[in-house]
This record gives structure tokens, C-alpha cells and sequence, in this order.
């Protein structure tokens, strides 16, 4: 199997793999923590079964978030975050579709979740290689 090579790769890749699975991972514990007022936005933007997506996607980002982090099931982690990225990103952040005095925040929050989504991808890209610091269950 191979392996990451450089100064500092792994710890790098460490650092940067926990810090982006714990954001998306705090991101789905706001789904709990505000339930309500996530679902009344996801039925604002037509989702369909607004609270059940909302815990849905929260489980989907706290699952895929530690996986990610912890090196756990890392395809499958890194996969189920790029899903989820894929379908919510142009649903909820519809900037062409947004009022002009919210067109801005709409366009920003769509990019940053582009890069989340590339970032995943990348991350379903070396998912085959040995993670340092992991805890080392795999699926692939």
C-alpha cells in the first residue's frame, strides 16, 4: 500500500484532514442544535420533508466528519460528505435564483461548499493510500 512522502506529508495531512472533518462534522450538530429553524429554511428552499432531511444530512455530516478525521472508514466518509455536497450545495445556495440583496451571501456560502466538495473529492482520491494517525477500519 502506498503511503504519503515528504517533509511533514503526514502530519499535514493529518492536520488538515482533522480540522476539515471536525467543521462539517460541528456543521451537522447544528442541525440538531437548530432544528427548527434549519428545517424551516430547507422548506423555504422546496427540500422536500424538510426535518427529516435536516437530520438526515446532520447524520450524514457528523458520520462523514469523524470518518474523515478519525481516519475511520475513509472512502465511505469521504464519499457520503461529496454526496452530500453535490445535492445540497446548488439546492440551498441558489445564488442565480436569489434576491438581489441576497445574491452576495448566496454566492459565497455556494463557493465555500464547492471547495468542501473538492476538498472530498480529493480526499475519495487518496482514500486508497494508508492515512497516518488512523485508526485504520476501511471499507475499499
Amino acid at each position: 500500500m502506498q503511503t504519503f512522502d515528504g517533509p511533514f506529508a503526514d502530519e499535514l495531512f493529518f492536520a488538515g484532514r482533522v480540522i476539515f472533518g471536525l467543521v462539517l462534522a460541528f456543521t451537522g450538530l447544528n442541525h440538531f442544535l437548530d432544528l427548527e429553524n434549519m428545517a424551516g429554511y430547507a422548506e423555504f428552499k422546496g427540500v422536500p420533508a424538510p426535518k427529516l432531511s435536516v437530520v438526515a444530512s446532520g447524520v450524514v455530516l457528523i458520520a462523514g466528519g469523524l470518518g474523515v478525521a478519525l481516519g475511520v472508514f475513509p472512502a465511505l466518509a469521504a464519499a457520503a460528505l461529496a454526496g452530500f455536497l453535490l445535492v445540497t450545495t446548488p439546492m440551498m445556495h441558489d445564488f442565480w435564483a436569489a434576491p438581489e440583496e441576497e445574491r452576495q451571501t448566496e454566492m459565497t456560502h455556494f463557493l465555500k461548499n464547492v471547495g468542501l466538495f473538492a476538498a472530498s473529492i480529493a480526499l475519495l482520491a487518496v482514500s486508497a493510500l494508508e492515512w497516518p494517525y488512523a485508526l485504520g477500519l476501511t471499507v475499499f
